[in-house]
């Protein structure tokens, strides 16, 4: 599998990334077994970048995926994980958190935002500890939604020293909106950001991010590539999701257009959406949430076969027929609901 830099950093990863939240018992039990099975599945199809966070399963995710990797050489693959949320002790624990976040996990421990350098060098030391490494290549500050000025100010320049130091090698932030990417891209140290469900198939509304992307050579993750589901399948059903909600009627329809036309040219719709996010060069990886083996080698497949140039022409011109135009106002921040916050693709 192919792999690109980050920005100016030494860090490479695969086109292909494993998203990990659905490891995390993401909306559904996953047991130890199958989620070993899913990052082995992805090692075998040439998968070398994997992604988590202390978010994803309230540390779960980070501990299995921590688990199957320690099989594999340390140099042979890339890890990120996320800082901004730690997790402490739940005075008040019902039992579950996927009420509260979409983990079907016991809730003994409850996450408190900490978006702060001190903050930031706890949480990343308790998630090495999770992982079971001495480092890890890429952190992300994880959703500053409410907290952007003090992620700017605190959080990407604690990483920063981070960087300097060696302790990590990319730094970076991770999130829904494209908006307050761009003024990170703009005003912080950043090396990479993670973008989810902003640049793909069927919404591009975070092209202004990643044009600025690439005239200041930061790198974009794009997660989420097939929009909460509605992309998954080669023909979208009623009722398919997107943004985590049942897709409305107009997004519906073009959705169903990009199919046509994958079809139209022996093509389909999940092979086109794992494919495009790589097509514009500030991109270096596509990262798809991998809840079991058969989900890792489909994913792995979908980018290898590829998408004919005859069939790209088409979906643009379905995609441009439609849809939300490049900064109107049906371009707003859309935030994930809190029940399921999957930054990775998997959010899919």
């Amino acid at each position: 599998m192919n792999t690109r830099k980050l920005g100016s950093t030494d860090v490479e990863v695969t086109e292909l990334g494993f998203g990990a939240a659905q490891i995390g018992n993401l909306y559904a039990p996953v047991d130890d077994e199958t989620a070993a099975a899913a990052v082995d599945a992805a090692w075998q199809e040439g998968v070398r970048y994997f992604d988590t966070a202390p978010h994803y399963g309230l540390g779960l995710s980070e501990r299995r995926l921590g688990a199957a990797l320690g099989r594999h050489p340390r140099d042979e693959f890339v890890v990120s994980t996320k800082v901004g949320r730690l997790l402490v002790e739940n005075p008040a624990p019902t039992g579950s958190d996927l009420d509260v976040a979409g983990f079907a996990v016991p809730d003994d421990l409850t996450r408190q935002l900490d978006y702060s350098g001190d903050g930031v060098r706890r949480s990343l030391e308790a998630s090495l500890t999770r992982l079971g490494l001495d480092r890890v290549d890429i952190v992300y500050v994880h959703d500053p939604d409410a907290h952007l000025d003090q992620a700017i100010r605190e959080s990407i320049p604690a990483l920063c020293q981070l960087r300097d130091e060696g302790v990590v090698g990319a730094v970076g932030a991770g999130m829904n909106y494209w908006q307050p990417l761009l003024r990170i891209v703009q005003e912080a140290d950043a090396d990479v950001v993670m973008l989810a469900g902003r640049w793909t198939l069927l919404d591009r509304s975070g092209e202004p991010l990643l044009e600025e992307c690439e005239r200041r050579n930061v790198s974009v993750v794009a997660a989420a590539p097939f929009n909460s589901g509605i992309l998954a399948r080669p023909w979208p059903a009623d009722g398919a999701m997107w943004n985590y909600e049942p897709a409305p009627e107009d997004v519906l329809a073009k959705a169903r257009a990009l199919a046509a036309a994958c079809q139209e040219h022996g093509n389909t719709l999940p092979q086109a959406a794992v494919c495009f996010p790589l097509r514009h060069p500030a991109v270096a990886s596509v990262v798809a949430g991998m809840r079991t083996a058969a989900q890792a080698r489909t994913s792995a497949a979908y980018l290898g076969a590829g998408v004919s140039e005859d069939a790209w022409a088409a979906l643009e011109a379905a995609s441009t027929a439609s849809g939300p135009r490049r900064g109107s106002s049906e371009e707003r921040p859309v935030s994930a609901p809190a029940t399921g916050l999957d930054r990775n693709g998997h959010r899919s």
